[in-house]
């Protein structure tokens, strides 16, 4: 039987983004599960920020996404002295030298590519960080009165050191839900620490390709929307999300340790994610595991728990692991 057209073009953009973590392979060892995090928010349409110390390759992760993408990259180094027109851009008088006439041009600043690493954004004051989190939101930037749009796809990957606070800025509960997924990246294991000592120290460089452009992303994030998610995982997103809220739920986990709870946005990113883990896979329909595998780094910052709770070192995360178990499962099972 002869496949139609657009089926060889679906199963010709899910070779390439198999391709595009083979590529990424080449360069970072282990971490697989911190990719598909990466890969599912580009293809939900959102933005990551990945937390974790120093020397954990951060940096080199989002670089080799880069390149391994035909894309327009950028990386932003936040400082305590960077300002909002050090991102976006600003105005220069420049003169025609025909006319004499000045006139004011706007500049475009390293927030105009597809893909902007913002290296520590905790470090930079409010203003700044307020600066990039609008751009997020709305995909454009207005200066002077005028809007100028942002071209798609565009994709923030924000790192942040979770161990130094002196000099930093952290970034308010209201902006980090801004982020799709809040990513943490723990140490390699001993296999794989001894794997990245043999292939940094020598002389051999890997070369990392480009596999998708901008056209095909945008072709996949629209095949993200398609796929497919049973009313009875919905209305399990809609359980999960709601039993984080003290006010709502009967969980007394919930109530002892959690001061507030997530909105319906998570229930979106959660879906959305679910959805982009599933096709980057190659299935076309959300399964329990999606919802699990992507619920993690969706709630992370989402989820706020008490003083008693960070006192007796519980995090949101323990509180969505117990959720998990929790939650009644389609089908009534727990």
């Amino acid at each position: 039987m002869f496949k139609s057209y657009v089926e060889t073009q679906v199963e010709s953009l899910l070779a390439k983004l198999s391709q595009l973590k083979v590529e990424m392979g080449k360069v970072i060892v282990g971490q697989e599960a911190i990719v598909e995090e990466m890969l599912a928010a580009m293809l939900a349409g959102g933005h990551c920020l990945l937390e974790g110390v120093p020397g954990l390759a951060k940096t080199l992760m989002v670089r080799t996404l880069a390149q391994a993408l035909d894309l327009d990259f950028r990386r932003i180094q936040f400082t305590p002295d960077l300002m909002p027109t050090d991102i976006v851009g600003t105005e220069v008088l420049e003169e025609d030298h025909g006319t004499g006439r000045r006139i004011f041009k706007f500049v475009k600043g390293p927030l105009f590519a597809n893909i902007v690493l913002a290296d520590e954004i905790n470090r930079t004051p409010p203003k700044t960080q307020s600066a990039l989190l609008e751009a997020m939101q709305e995909f454009s930037i207005t200066y002077g009165g005028v809007t100028y749009p942002l071209e798609r796809p565009f994709f923030i990957l924000a790192t942040q050191n979770p161990i130094e606070q002196a000099g930093t800025y952290p970034l308010p509960e209201a902006q980090l839900d801004r982020f799709l997924l809040y990513i943490r990246i723990g140490y390699p294991s001993a296999e794989e620490e001894t794997r990245i000592l043999s292939a940094t120290t020598g002389v051999r460089q890997p070369v990392v390709g480009a596999v998708l452009g901008g056209l095909e992303i945008r072709q996949l994030q629209g095949l993200v929307r398609e796929v497919s998610i049973s009313d009875d995982l919905v209305g399990y997103v809609a359980a999960l999300v709601r039993a984080t809220r003290p006010g709502d739920g009967g969980d007394g986990y919930v109530r002892e340790w959690v001061r507030w709870g997530a909105g319906p946005r998570a229930g979106q990113a959660l879906i959305l994610t679910a959805k982009a883990r599933a096709l980057s896979l190659g299935r076309y329909g959300v399964v329990l595991e999606d919802l699990h595998a992507m619920a993690l780094p969706v709630l992370r910052h989402r989820v706020l728990v008490n003083f008693k709770a960070e006192a007796e070192n519980i995090g949101s995360d323990d509180v969505t692991r117990h959720l998990i178990k929790a939650v009644s499962r389609p089908g009534g099972r727990l």
